[in-house]
């Protein structure tokens, strides 16, 4: 076992400190206690991070797709090698169960292997020509340096959408991990940087993100910026990017329905709405928020959802690798999920299970919060219209598919919709209606390697995932040949 991880900036190939030489604690949720130190980094060594990979650009940017598709094999290889280790870490840094992690580790590996395959794909085409004397070729080169910002909530996965697409695409990368759990996604991002790329391809600054954030998002260098986060910072990094005009991709918050229609497999839908419900306690951007079922079965969908959530298991993810949910990530988690819960309350909803933090001695050390159901919810109920980024989902009814298509459209946000029926005109309708990147029909699983990840409204803009996420990162160029 991972006692204790202490890590320093990576920057050019190598580890250093800070130039302050501060560092900050990272606490395990599960216990509140110091698992880890990470560097503050600071506006200077952002800027030393951003010239090394301005430097690389350079050499990186000119390498063909068969080389950078070698380098991301590499990668790929030594991830998953050390996948054991990095998982323990994720875990004592984040909350989620062992086997979760290790799930995040794995997929991350997968990333950077995909998109290396993905590397030699990159093509560009041979426009009709305005003359008999003219030709015109249209090439497609990478963006630029590019500050890749990566949540808490899956900080490796999350962080390698960005870096493996960027590299592909023959970008340089400035990683920017999250101050709550940073541990495991720079130890990744180094080891993709020490995996035969050149020095400078991949850097790591760790730090708080009004001073590394803002850097790296206003600093000229930067061409690119890609984030997952709130909406709220993603529209400040709107404003902040607005001077260069630099590109990017934000994958922001939402407020996920799930629409369960009367002809649904019955026991499939409650389970698949209990998993995405409350798995990693609710913090993934595609969580399930609220549920609406269709009349005539949503007292047996109901009862059977309180049933199997009380079924779930809650503990130290590290100690008891087999327990269904770890902790919150921190306090203020719990305080916002039992503001929304006690909104609901105050305004006629019904609490059917959970509603606070546990009981069990072993438990209330951490920042565990019990799998909250509630019924009899309405729209202006914090719950259902506001992200709770938290294990609390409310349950309400409806009639026909055009109520379907209102409600699941009700909030700003777009980012994912779940929906359950056996009739496949239902589910062409309502798919078709809704107005989300993803609709995810019979299953809670609703993001591919292979398929875009796109958001609408205010979840975000630009896509991630697949080629059209490599693409991201390539910006066209028309080539006019006069041949006359």
């Amino acid at each position: 076992m991972v006692e204790r991880v202490d890590l320093q900036l990576f920057i050019n190939g190598e580890w250093k400190p800070c130039e302050s030489g501060e560092t900050f604690e990272v606490i395990n949720p599960a216990d509140g206690e110091p698992m880890g130190t990470a560097a503050r980094g600071g506006c200077v060594d952002v800027q030393c991070a951003l010239e090394a990979a301005d430097q690389a650009f350079v050499g990186w940017s000119r390498t063909t797709g068969d080389e950078r598709a070698q380098g991301l094999k590499q990668a790929a290889e030594a991830i998953f090698a050390r996948q054991d280790e990095l998982a323990e870490i994720l875990t004592r840094e984040q909350g989620k169960p062992l086997a979760d992690a290790r799930k995040e580790i794995r997929g991350a590996a997968a990333t950077f292997e995909y998109y290396g395959e993905e590397a030699r794909r990159i093509s560009g085409e041979i426009a009709p020509p305005k003359s008999a004397t003219t030709r015109s070729l249209v090439v497609r080169q990478p963006v630029g340096v590019v500050a890749a910002i990566a949540p808490w909530n899956y900080p490796v996965s999350l962080m390698a959408w960005k870096v493996a697409p960027a590299l592909a695409a023959g970008c340089t990368v400035v990683v920017k991990p999250p101050k709550n759990a940073p541990l495991a996604a720079t130890l990744v991002a180094a080891i993709v940087g020490q995996s035969g790329l050149p020095d400078g391809t991949v850097n790591v600054v760790t730090g708080p993100s009004s001073v590394v954030g803002e850097e790296l998002v206003t600093n000229p260098i930067t061409r690119m910026v890609a984030f997952t986060g709130s909406t709220e910072t993603g529209r400040h990094l709107m404003r902040a990017a607005a001077d260069d005009l630099k590109k990017l991709i934000l994958e922001l918050g939402g407020h996920t329905p799930m629409v369960v229609f009367k002809d649904a497999e019955l026991e499939r839908a409650v389970a698949d709405g209990v998993k995405r419900s409350f798995r990693n306690m609710g913090q993934i951007c595609n969580a399930i928020n609220r549920i609406y079922v269709e009349e005539g079965i949503a007292d047996q969908y109901i009862r059977r959802f309180v049933e199997l959530t009380g079924g779930l298991t809650m503990g130290d993810g590290l100690a008891n690798p087999d327990v269904d949910l770890g902790p919150m990530i921190d306090q203020e988690g719990i305080e916002r999920t039992q503001r929304h819960v006690d909104d609901a309350l105050a305004k006629g909803a019904k609490l059917l299970c959970g509603g606070k933090r546990p009981d069990a001695p072993e438990l209330r050390k951490g920042f565990f919060y019990e799998p909250t159901v509630l019924a009899d919810v309405t729209p202006e109920m914090l719950v259902m219209h506001e992200e709770s980024f938290g294990p609390v989902v409310g349950i309400a009814t409806f009639q026909g598919v055009e109520e379907a298509i209102e409600l699941a459209n009700s909030t700003e946000y777009g980012l994912v919709t779940y929906g359950y029926t056996r009739d496949l005109a239902t589910a062409f309708a309502f798919s078709e209606g809704v107005e989300s990147g993803t609709v995810a029909i019979n299953t809670v699983s609703p993001d591919s390697l292979y398929a875009p990840y796109p958001a609408r409204k205010h979840s975000g803009i630009g896509v991630e995932l697949s080629h059209y996420g490599l693409e991201e990162y390539l910006q066209v160029k028309h080539i006019l040949m006069e041949l006359g």
